[in-house]
């Protein structure tokens, strides 16, 4: 299985299972080192086009999954050997690890979501997982670093002792508090992870889970969301296919010149 990092256009992938993720997480743990896992979609593609900030965090991260069919299919496009079973969304994740994380005793820290909505997403978790410890903070406070907001959220995290701090602060937001931040974070594993408990208690509909595995559920979370995610799927998708077929050709290129 190969689970190592692979150029994708001008960033790169790692193609990873949830077993892997896992097993990674897990080493981080066992030996008491941080790392930093990030995601690629579709979304974070375009805007790494002219965040300079975002572009630093993910060449400092230490893995990038997969979130969703259309980077499965992008990396095929490119020659990456990708798999329907290294596609790793928010959605499909989290009851996996949450899981994994009571059996193994991780302790679990998320920060993001609405005041209230953490809370009683946790509450939902601990019930479905005995033995959970998680703590939460919402995601809405001043991330400017050294503002009184910004300490006290530090610290909470700290004093809590998370192995696995998930943050889901939307996009570039949560990537670029992790970059600023995670020097002074005592974890072992730290994740982007998008809206994921606002889903547990359905503040944001869970789009059916076939349709994530057909390459569809952009559709489903456009339904739900018009407003706020018409220009993310209709509209950024065709910045994404000038640098795509730049690379195609170059690809054809080199392959030309090898023959």
């Amino acid at each position: 299985m190969n689970t190592g990092s692979h150029r994708l256009l001008d960033t790169h992938v790692d193609a990873l299972t949830v077993d892997d993720l896992h097993a990674r997480i897990a080493e981080s743990v066992q030996a008491g080192t941080r790392r930093v896992f990030a995601s690629h979609n579709l979304h974070s593609l375009y805007l790494l086009r002219e965040d300079s900030r975002l572009r630093c965090f993910y060449e400092r991260v230490d893995y990038v999954r997969v979130d969703g069919m259309s980077i499965v299919l992008l990396g095929r496009m490119l020659g990456v050997p990708l798999r329907r079973d290294h596609r790793v969304t928010y959605v499909d994740w989290l009851p996996l690890f949450m899981a994994e994380a009571a059996r193994v005793g991780w302790r679990v820290f998320y920060l993001g979501s609405r005041p209230g909505v953490a809370e009683r997403a946790a509450e939902v978790l601990r019930a479905r997982h005995p033995g959970l410890a998680i703590a939460t903070a919402h995601g809405y406070f001043d991330t400017a670093p050294g503002s009184a907001d910004n300490e006290r959220v530090i610290a909470a995290i700290n004093d809590f002792r998370p192995h696995v701090l998930l943050v889901g602060m939307g996009m570039p937001r949560q990537q670029h508090w992790v970059l600023e931040n995670e020097s002074r974070l005592a974890v072992n594993a730290i994740s982007t992870s998008g809206a994921a408990l606002d889903y547990v208690v359905g503040e944001i509909p869970t789009p059916p889970r076939w349709a994530g595995r057909v390459g569809l559920e952009w559709l489903f979370r456009l339904a739900a969301e018009p407003r706020r995610l018409a220009g993310r799927y209709l509209v950024e998708p065709w910045y994404v296919m000038p640098l795509l077929a730049r690379h195609l050709v170059r690809r054809a290129r080199t392959a030309a010149a090898g023959s």
